[in-house]
């Protein structure tokens, strides 16, 4: 897999769809299973990093200097769309792994040689600690402190919408540091072991009835002065760097799994669709072949370190409406199996759907994404 060339993430995928066909049986523990619950989910696909690290697979596309073994996004773009397309789990980490891992990476290196290799071993499960009750859409307002301590941190406040908080074996905080200077510059990122005395995550079951999220509270959390990312007053540079990621790579990753799903839901129609589904099933797959496109050249720009700017903003509304395509396609060809159906699967199916309502809002709501769009990417002025 090192060995894969650079440029389109197409390019690489025959050489790992054979190389993931030879390692089926080592490979086995991670086999998607749509009857899994979250918390299977989680555990099976830290056991598929564990056997992906093992194998030296989960290490291409990381910096050979943080235990990788070298390459770029475009290797990662290659794994994550062939786990899928195998009928392996894409782990539920994934996404919070691209993040962490590009704020590691690009700020805090002597961190990353101690981190990454158990993130891509499935050792540990970072989450982001970004989002407040009462910051909404702004991120810049948020309360949450860190302040200089004998220790070397002290972390106070109240993160919500936490991925996977309750099983996360570590937090990255975004912190305010300093009420002196320009809201933007008065930021930090934390890093804090979740066992740290004075942490608690409380699980938030999201509209799919599964605990996705948490509330985090940090009440006056000690951490060592060099558990910080990057410089004080470097917290919203860091968060814009990781932002890139989030919005491109997880449009990547949701694109692999969305072509899955709606791959599944024909597989169990059979021949002869009739024409209100066929007409959303069209409409679904031609959003999705222009997301994969979108997500794709944003992949590839990442992996030729441009700078990413308020154009991705491009990509996340982009992914809200084929979230609402594909999941809409989906429910009209499970028919009356969608809203009555028993088994753990119909109720995934259903968890998607609803999921896919909180696509325009979650990581940033789709009517500011456009304002950004308007306003910093086509030059239309603020709007009144």
């Amino acid at each position: 897999m090192s060995e894969l060339p650079p440029g389109s993430p197409l390019a690489g995928s025959a050489t790992l769809r054979a190389w993931l066909d030879d390692h089926r049986e080592d490979l086995a523990v991670g086999r998607a299973d749509p009857a899994d619950t979250l918390d299977e989910r989680v555990d099976r696909g830290s056991q598929l990093w564990g056997r992906l690290s093992a194998l030296g697979v989960a290490l291409d596309g990381w910096p050979v200097d943080a235990g990788g073994r070298g390459g770029t996004a475009v290797h990662r773009a290659v794994l994550y769309d062939g786990l899928v397309a195998a009928g392996l789990v894409l782990p539920e980490s994934a996404a919070a792994l691209e993040v962490v891992g590009a704020a590691l990476t690009s700020y805090a290196p002597a961190l990353a040689r101690r981190h990454l290799p158990a993130l891509l071993a499935g050792e540990e499960l970072w989450c982001q600690g970004f989002s407040e009750t009462e910051a909404g859409s702004d991120l810049a307002s948020l309360r949450t402190r860190a302040e200089r301590s004998e220790v070397g941190w002290k972390v106070t406040g109240h993160k919500i919408w936490t991925s996977l908080g309750h099983r996360a074996t570590h937090c990255a905080v975004l912190a305010r540091t300093s009420d002196t200077t320009p809201r933007h510059r008065g930021l930090a990122l934390v890093w804090v072991p979740m066992t740290t005395p004075g942490v608690t995550a409380r699980p938030l079951d999201s509209v799919t009835g599964e605990p996705e999220f948490s509330e985090v509270f940090f009440d006056g959390v000690e951490v060592p002065a060099d558990h910080l990312i990057g410089e004080p007053g470097q917290g919203w540079a860091i968060a814009m760097h990781m932002l890139q990621f989030e919005r491109g790579m997880w449009a990547w990753q949701r694109q692999a799994l969305m072509h899955a799903m709606l791959g599944r839901a024909l597989a169990g129609v059979g021949d002869g669709l009739e024409p209100v589904s066929a007409a959303a099933v069209g409409e679904a797959y031609s959003a999705l072949s222009a997301l994969r496109s979108r997500a794709l050249a944003t992949v590839e720009a990442l992996a030729a370190g441009t700078v990413l700017g308020p154009e991705v903003s491009i990509d996340k509304l982009m992914l809200g409406r084929t979230e609402h395509l594909v999941q809409d396609a989906v429910r009209r060809l499970a028919g009356p199996d969608f809203v009555l159906g028993g088994t753990t699967e119909d109720a995934h199916r259903r968890g998607e759907w609803f999921y896919s309502r909180a696509a325009t809002v979650y990581g940033g709501a789709a009517e500011v994404q456009r304002n950004i769009v308007a306003e910093r990417v086509l030059g239309l002025g603020r709007s009144a």
